[in-house]
């Protein structure tokens, strides 16, 4: 399979129609655009022009870093996309966050074992207590 990944933002319809996708939903256009444009790092996989996969990095840039819409259009899941993504950021994160960083993430139920692979765990409440989000609606 040819693709290439781009250290580069996705253009916003390009976006926004690939979280549709897998299901994410519709995103506002503005709420998407300052997401992008926010975020400390990006990496967008295309074929043919087409974006296929995405990955953003946000954070404070220093002590905390998240993963954030690691991404793949259905018919281009399961075919290595996804881990040349996570790899290709794993590079970066090495140069850029140094000791003492957190990398945190959110993962797909039943996809942990995905980022296992590159030193994840699952935080089980001990000694840390368990993860938590707020859904703003």
């Amino acid at each position: 399979m040819n693709y290439t990944i781009t250290e580069n933002p996705p253009k916003l319809e390009d976006f926004i129609a690939l979280r549709t996708k897998v299901g994410w939903g519709n995103t506002d256009p503005l709420l998407a655009q300052m997401s992008l444009d926010n975020s400390l790092y990006h990496l967008s996989a295309y074929q043919n022009n087409q974006l296929i996969g995405m990955v953003r990095l946000v954070g404070d840039g220093a002590l905390f870093f998240y993963i954030q819409d690691l991404v793949v259009a259905p018919v281009f899941q399961q075919t290595g996309v996804g881990k040349a993504l996570m790899t290709k950021l794993e590079q970066h994160l090495a140069k850029v966050a140094k000791y003492g960083a957190t990398i945190g993430l959110f993962s797909a139920q039943g996809k942990e074992a995905f980022y296992h692979q590159y030193g994840y765990v699952e935080r089980t409440g001990e000694p840390l207590g368990l993860g938590m989000c707020k859904f703003v609606s």
